[in-house]
């Protein structure tokens, strides 16, 4: 435990692409990126720990497969990751740099995060004090509201892609990543489930209107997967599960959540339960109007009421149950497996 984690969608296998000295030396001009390492792969690209010639700033590199994506979704996601760049919230993930490798595949370059997700931590040391999940979820909504204000759905909030950090000398950072990576077509989504007879994974978090037959989303999608999130964080479950897509996605549909206190058979913070009660329901209508409206209720209502998490506790919880992630991003070469060249021409026009 305690490896730097990205949670992220991936291909199998990366081909080191190879250039002549000529592109080498147009790269130096442009930026070029040394892969260190891999960090995660599955279904939709891979992200590499990866170094600027130039810049020595820990730097993650995030490949999509272009067999992935249509012209549509490719264009999309180039109008998209320009939003994300231009996103300045503390607990968004900073994108750099983005364009696509000499042999096509779409990349971008973002802060590499040493740390935890949020299911590492649930997982390995169970529900999260209450003050603690407020703390989290204020600063998950503080990253969701400015993406909101500029048109900007992520569309697959869940666990995985909350990373819960200590850097600059703050405990319990909080970044959201995987912001607008086209994944809610339908043969995206499948590409998201697991085999026949194992659990799903981001159907989970999917808001009933996602899953519904229109799969039409906007911001307030986002605080129904906040709502799901919260409930993973108290109770160590998601309100629905099961074997299929199908099985969940009904559920989502139809089935009234159950309060997180009966869930856990012991009492919940009445004004965190009625705010995760809220974030879930079944019309986008009753749910807290933006992310920003939510980022007010757990400012002026859960903290107070519920009480502070401290930067001593926060310290102390790293101290004892993750030391080694602690402190800057070591500074290593160790394992570089290729490097390629950004190109700039590939890029659409803003």
């Amino acid at each position: 435990g305690g490896e730097p984690h990205l949670e992220v969608h991936g291909t199998a296998g990366f081909h080191v692409l190879r250039r002549t000295e000529a592109r080498a030396e147009r790269a130096e001009r442009l930026g070029q990126y040394t892969l260190i390492g891999k960090i995660g792969e599955g279904a939709m690209g891979a992200v590499y720990r990866a170094r600027h010639a130039l810049l020595r700033r820990p730097t993650a590199i995030k490949l999509l497969r272009p067999d992935r994506f249509s012209p549509r979704a490719q264009g999309r996601f180039e109008r998209e990751v320009q939003i994300t760049s231009r996103l300045s919230h503390p607990n968004t993930v900073r994108v750099y740099d983005y364009g696509r490798t000499d042999a096509g595949t779409l990349y971008y370059a973002m802060e590499y995060l040493r740390g935890l997700t949020l299911d590492q931590v649930v997982d390995r040391f169970g529900p999260m004090p209450e003050r603690r999940v407020v703390h989290v979820l204020k600063q998950v909504a503080g990253s969701l509201a400015e993406a909101h204000d500029q048109g900007l759905v992520h569309r697959d909030v869940k666990p995985q892609n909350v990373m819960l950090c200590h850097r600059g000398g703050v405990a319990d950072l909080v970044k959201v990543i995987d912001f607008g990576l086209v994944k809610d077509s339908p043969e995206e989504r499948s590409a998201n489930l697991t085999s026949e007879g194992a659990a799903v994974g981001t159907p989970l978090y999917m808001a009933p209107e996602a899953a519904s037959a229109s799969g039409d989303v906007d911001a307030r999608s986002d605080l129904y997967a906040v709502g799901v999130v919260a409930c993973f964080l108290v109770t160590g479950e998601q309100p629905f599960f099961g074997l299929t897509a199908n099985e969940v996605f009904k559920k989502h549909l139809e089935d009234r959540p159950e309060p997180p206190s009966a869930k856990l058979g012991r009492p919940v913070a009445p004004e965190l339960e009625s705010l995760i009660l809220r974030c879930l329901a079944k019309s986008p209508v009753a749910r807290p109007e933006s992310a920003r409206a939510l980022l007010g209720m757990l400012e002026d209502v859960l903290e107070p009421a519920l009480g502070a998490w401290s930067h001593d506790e926060a310290e102390a919880w790293w101290r004892e149950h993750a030391p080694e992630l602690m402190g800057p991003v070591p500074d290593t070469d160790a394992g570089t497996e290729g490097s390629f060249s950004i190109d700039l021409a590939g890029r659409s026009a803003t």
